[in-house]
């Protein structure tokens, strides 16, 4: 965050703006409204943050204040859902909304984005509720639709997304993000409320065709979609949209910045390392097999120790009734793959922000003992954990889960694997 307040053009709005308002959305809302803060000397009329209960590096909620009790003495807080919104998400999405409505043409909204911010500040369309936003997108997520796809759907479903925040202000739009999308689309992360969506109702009405067909979600959410392609509701604001031609953004995270800190981390150690510059996406479990075989390919003529590093954010298709994360999957679908890269190797997968799906867990740990102690433990064959969705289990019992807790930040999934 300092860096981006260094830069003229940045700052210049910053210096322009008659009132400073500031709205942060995301995992990271706490930690970048506590950065802005501390390194700008522009006196802020508005604070606003809207991200999970423990945002806050986990410390005690305030319940006197409401908010936790480490961010900015003005702050305005609001808790939201993820990786579903929930009320307090959409409390937050309203709150946003009037502050843009409110400001004037000489006034500047500041905008701090991170991963997760299309959950946590949600405010759905008219026409359309929360429990039928919620359905929409855990069915997505369940048929494995990835986060383009996710997104494309939510734009076209919120009154905030999609460009719709700066397109509700009178001021200037300074938007700063920190990363959680593979490529830095920026019209992507948090689902872009203050930038331009080229996307469109046909889009977001045929990926519900392919990720478990229209019947599978609610009819208010499909009438609404079909509605927006024959004209009936304004699309979301597009490239060359006026209402945006005094809005900026910048991602000042980018999405691969997890690589550059876990190289200079193996490096320290010793470790000869070797980046995959592709980023890894996908169905998980199939993907983490294809991931393992293409990197012994690439390695095989690279000195030891060796440190082979990647990113990127894959997909998994529920169909079992267990517990886990796409990381976890990832991770225990390396495991019978892993003899490539030799006899005495380690793998892992993580999310940067501490939680993987529904779970305690970042990710979890593979080597080239795992399947031999599951074995030895009584633990039934990793293939049936991985068709009951449920790996958390099998990690568990093994005690190779990875808890880091909330890192209060999000730049995707990171993974990494050593070659003695």
């Amino acid at each position: 965050m300092q860096l981006a307040l260094e830069d003229a053009d940045v700052v210049a709005p910053l210096q322009r703006a008659e009132h400073l308002d500031v709205i942060a959305a995301g995992k990271a809302a706490g930690v970048m409204l506590n950065a802005f803060a501390a390194g700008s000397s522009v006196p802020i009329r508005t604070l606003l943050g809207i991200g999970p209960l423990d945002i806050a590096r986990g410390r005690p909620f305030d319940a006197a204040q409401g908010r936790p009790a480490v961010l900015p003495e003005a702050t305005e807080w609001h808790n939201g859902g993820h990786p579903l919104p929930d009320d307090g998400s959409v409390r937050g999405a309203r709150r946003a909304l009037e502050i843009a409505r409110d400001a004037g043409a000489e006034d500047l909204l500041l905008v701090l984005l991170s991963g997760g911010g299309s959950a946590l500040m949600a405010l759905p369309a008219d026409g359309i509720t929360l429990v039928e936003k919620q359905q929409t997108a855990r069915t997505l997520m369940a048929q494995s639709a990835d986060i383009y796809e996710l997104n494309t759907v939510r734009k076209h479903l919120s009154a905030i997304k999609g460009g719709r925040l700066a397109g509700a202000t009178a001021g200037s739009v300074l938007t700063l993000a920190v990363s959680d999308v593979v490529g830095d689309d920026l019209s992507v992360i948090a689902s872009g409320p203050t930038v331009p969506d080229d996307s469109t109702y046909a889009q977001a009405l045929d990926i519900l065709g392919r990720r478990g067909g229209h019947a599978e979600y609610p009819d208010a959410v499909v009438a609404r979609l079909r509605q927006g392609v024959a004209g009936g509701v304004a699309e979301t604001p597009k490239t060359g949209d006026a209402r945006l031609a005094r809005a900026m953004a910048r991602v000042i995270g980018p999405q691969r910045g997890a690589i550059d800190g876990a190289r200079q981390a193996a490096e320290s150690l010793g470790y000869h390392v070797h980046v995959v510059n592709e980023p890894v996406t996908g169905e998980a479990r199939v993907t983490a097999a294809d991931h393992v075989e293409r990197v012994s390919t690439a390695t095989r003529a690279l000195p030891r120790p060796l440190c082979i590093i990647s990113s990127g954010e894959t997909t998994v298709t529920v169909r079992g009734s267990g517990k886990g994360g796409r990381n976890q999957e990832f991770a225990l679908a390396m495991a019978p793959a892993l003899g490539r890269l030799g006899a005495d190797v380690a793998a892992a997968s993580i999310g940067t922000d501490g939680i993987d799906g529904p779970t305690d867990a970042a990710g979890a740990m593979v080597d080239a003992s795992t399947l031999a102690r599951a074995a030895a433990a009584g633990l039934s064959a990793a293939e049936s954990y991985l068709a009951a969705n449920n790996t958390y289990a099998f990690f568990d019992a093994l005690g190779d889960l990875i808890r880091t807790g909330p890192t209060c930040t999000n730049v995707g999934d990171l993974q990494v694997i050593l070659v003695a």
